[in-house]
């Protein structure tokens, strides 16, 4: 099979964006990556002429900006307020995104939970709180037409995008040509049998979603022998995620997109990357 990897990561750079320069871009991409995130603690406090210094440091270092991220208020908060922050909020990541010609925005669908977007909540699932995703995103989606940016939504089981369908309702609701898809198959797994039979949850995925996704965050998933059930992010490679299976479809469906190593310290980035080169080799598959 013959195709190119457009290989990214998420980390291996200086957590606050301002600290970013050509001497730590340069590392990034010596290391392998064509492209990286950067993440914006605080978007709408940030001043958009500040980023072209940071452009011109990946610039430098022949990096894409593969991925724009950020702290906003949640999109489904209840409170009309609040979520019309995090609108700002998101709004502002893709202005920023469009300064630093960025592959695209990441966004995140949130939870009521108030200890964090990515915790669970019983109402995370309820149809008003789809909607008022929906709504939130409508918004965003006009300023990023504008902007001439693409937005990356992601889903996780505890989250309103639980199941690809729902990301597919969620996408055909919105009927944005901005609004794509943040591919995190690790997200949704959800069950003992979900972790042994991986390679159903990638065919589901990339079934219902593959023709609007943006970009991969490469993950591994495995239970701990603890009860009642732990399932945990590994490293890839040390876990049950069938990576021949995602790599062969990522190609075939979106050679454009990102494939992000995302949610590991330094050191285990270049355990992943190499790992991943192992496997594109065997598959005939370059990284670029």
């Amino acid at each position: 099979m013959k195709g190119v990897l457009k290989i990214g990561v998420a980390g291996y750079l200086p957590t606050d964006w301002r600290k970013i320069d050509g001497a730590a871009t340069r590392r990034v991409r010596e290391a392998g990556f064509s492209g990286a995130h950067i993440f914006v603690e605080r978007p709408l406090q940030a001043e958009l002429s500040a980023f072209r210094r940071v452009k011109a440091a990946y610039d430098e270092a022949g990096l894409v900006v593969a991925q724009v991220n950020g702290w906003y208020e949640c999109l489904i908060n209840p409170d009309e307020a609040t979520r019309a922050e995090g609108i700002k909020g998101v709004s502002q990541l893709v202005r920023i995104g469009r300064v630093l010609d960025a592959h695209f925005t990441y966004v995140r669908p949130g939870s009521i939970n108030p200890a964090g977007h990515w915790w669970p909540h019983p109402e995370n699932h309820a149809p008003q709180t789809f909607d008022r995703l929906v709504d939130s995103l409508k918004q965003v989606c006009r300023v990023a037409e504008a902007e001439g940016m693409r937005l990356g939504i992601e889903g996780h089981v505890v989250s309103t995008l639980d199941t690809p369908q729902r990301v597919r309702d969620l996408l055909d609701a919105v009927g944005s040509p901005a609004l794509k898809f943040n591919m995190d198959p690790v997200n949704f797994v959800g069950t003992v049998r979900d972790v042994h039979d991986t390679t159903r949850i990638v065919n589901e995925l990339f079934d219902v979603l593959g023709k609007d996704m943006i970009a991969l965050h490469a993950k591994d998933c495995a239970i701990q022998n603890a009860h009642v059930v732990h399932i945990v992010e590994v490293v890839p490679g040390a876990g049950t995620m069938n990576y021949d299976l995602l790599m062969r479809r990522w190609i075939a469906s979106c050679p454009d997109g990102y494939f992000l190593i995302e949610h590991l310290p330094d050191d285990k980035v270049l355990i992943a990357l190499e790992f991943i080169r192992h496997r594109a080799d065997a598959l005939g598959i370059a990284l670029g």
